[in-house]
């Protein structure tokens, strides 16, 4: 499992997908439901991934700097690293980010708890037609072949107003007043993301000579798109990818891993492995930062 925070530069940036269409096809679309898939001896071949681009486990580690937070007299140090990695691959690991570790705990831990639950109770959060956030079980519905093994619950946050509770609204409205609790957490793990981010915006800042508040107040009060990955056991993890090959469209992503091996990384015409490190963020530069 993986939580993401993804700042867009306009709140309808979406995931990318698939490129292909159900407009003609008359089958009835395929349910990703993990506790019924998972007993089956072989997985539906709407998720066979084709011979190219499945996945393989013997890839080279790829060398990402680590980004220490902690210490003003590392500053100009960790920005210089910053514009290094951006050149090459626009990866970096930031450690002692202030973020603690038991908010992340209960991240993970609720995320679990969510996905955890029968689909009609996912379900109840179902993504409606045209926005970005809500429950989504694969690209079922929508898509026929080269189907991601995942199931994700996407959820906005905005920083304009102070004091918003955008993210718990958003979970007692939807879900109810049992999850309450849920939407706390997760309200309080989005605003340590926004101050984080506008935090490595400085450095971003500063790799690219600019002074350091630059892309802060261009950034201070936008909004960020959160989304939970759920990654189910696979039978056949061989045959099927979680994510398939993309780019993140926004303009900064900030990732956190669980012990699960899995991120990897398109550099110098061959991919490599991103290993999973509970003390720090990944964080990756998206296309519109890139431009």
């Amino acid at each position: 499992m993986a939580i993401i925070c993804t700042t867009p530069t306009s709140p309808a940036e979406k995931e990318q997908e698939p490129k292909q269409d159900l407009e003609n096809d008359q089958t009835p679309p395929l349910i990703f439901n993990p506790s019924l898939l998972n007993v089956q001896s072989q997985i539906p071949n709407q998720f066979i991934w084709p011979d190219k681009e499945k996945p393989s486990i013997d890839i080279p580690e790829l060398n990402v700097p680590f980004i220490d937070l902690s210490s003003q007299d590392t500053t100009l140090e960790a920005s210089r690293l910053i514009a290094e990695a951006c050149t090459k691959h626009g990866f970096f690991l930031v450690v002692n980010h202030g973020v603690s570790e038991s908010l992340i705990s209960d991240a993970h831990r609720y995320m679990e708890s969510f996905f955890d639950m029968p689909l009609a109770g996912k379900q109840r959060a179902q993504r409606k037609p045209g926005e970005s956030w809500g429950y989504a079980s694969s690209f079922t519905g929508r898509f026929s072949t080269k189907l991601p093994w995942k199931e994700t619950l996407s959820f906005p946050f905005s920083n304009e107003i102070s004091g918003s509770r955008t993210v718990q609204d958003y979970f007692s409205g939807t879900l109810g007043q049992e999850f309450e609790q849920f939407g706390r957490v997760y309200q309080n793990y989005c605003e340590a993301m926004s101050s984080l981010s506008l935090e490595i915006m400085e450095l971003l800042g500063l790799s690219l000579g600019i002074k350091k508040d630059h892309f802060r107040e261009f950034f201070e009060e936008n909004d960020s798109i959160m989304r939970l990955n759920h990654y189910p056991p696979c039978q056949t993890p061989d045959l099927t990818l979680g994510t398939g090959p993309h780019c993140d469209p926004s303009s900064l992503t900030i990732l956190h891993q669980d012990q699960v091996n899995g991120l990897q990384v398109f550099v110098d015409n061959q991919w490599q492995s991103i290993l999973p490190n509970p003390k720090a963020f990944v964080v990756n530069i998206g296309d519109t930062f890139m431009v």
